[in-house]
């Protein structure tokens, strides 16, 4: 990766009040429609699409700007089989002992189990890897506020997902040290997220919950 020295001019979007608040009531409305999905279709997703949504949730900021991730799109039947079969495993200790009687219980809303035929059912698995440190010159490069700047880089892939009219299940079947193994992953990257994306299957239901409401999530010093 090129680096880039200096400044350059920022060319703000200028709008007026009436249109930020246009627009951010707009883009709330949108996202609020967004939910996981745990039964997903089989309907292809064009590789460009992804790759839009790989740059898009490289936008995000980070410490330093060393952008600390890689996104490792799956589409390969058998790679996905093979992440399905070491899922479930780790799954099903997480079912069976690991998680506590809170954790299930919690659970039971969603009703899911250790059985995830979603990762293969997914056109694709994005699976995230944060970078501990880079590599540059074939030397150890520092990174900075690793999980923060993977976090963030998270949140803007989701957001890109929606956009593009496609669904997503943020999968975190712990430990997730098999990724590595399976996709041949370096030692400075370590698995962060494993998201299966695609399109919902067809009258697919989810949970009916509800977010919190402003006044929950939101203090104000004015």
């Amino acid at each position: 990766m090129a680096q880039e020295s200096g400044f350059v001019n920022y060319i703000p979007q200028n709008f007026n009040k009436e249109e930020s608040l246009n627009r951010s009531e707009a883009f709330f409305n949108f996202l609020n429609q967004r939910r996981s999905i745990r039964a997903f279709s089989n309907q292809p997703v064009a590789k460009e699409v992804i790759s839009n949504i790989i740059k898009t949730a490289s936008t995000a900021p980070s410490g330093a700007h060393k952008q600390p991730w890689t996104f490792c799109a799956v589409s390969t039947p058998k790679i996905k089989s093979e992440i399905r079969k070491a899922a479930e495993k780790e799954e099903y200790e997480n079912y069976h002992g690991r998680m506590s009687d809170d954790w299930l219980k919690d659970l039971e809303k969603f009703d899911t189990n250790h059985i995830k035929p979603f990762i293969e059912i997914a056109p694709w698995l994005i699976i995230v890897f944060k970078q501990s440190y880079g590599i540059k010159y074939g030397e150890k490069d520092l990174h900075y506020y690793v999980n923060e700047s993977v976090g963030l880089a998270c949140g803007v892939l989701l957001t890109a997902i929606h956009n593009a009219g496609l669904v997503a299940l943020t999968h975190t079947p712990g430990p997730l040290n098999f990724l590595t193994e399976i996709l041949n992953r370096p030692k400075n990257e370590k698995p962060f997220l494993l998201i299966p994306v695609g399109y919902p299957e067809k009258d697919v239901k989810v949970p009916n919950l509800k977010r919190k409401e402003l006044s929950e999530v939101a203090v104000w010093f004015e």
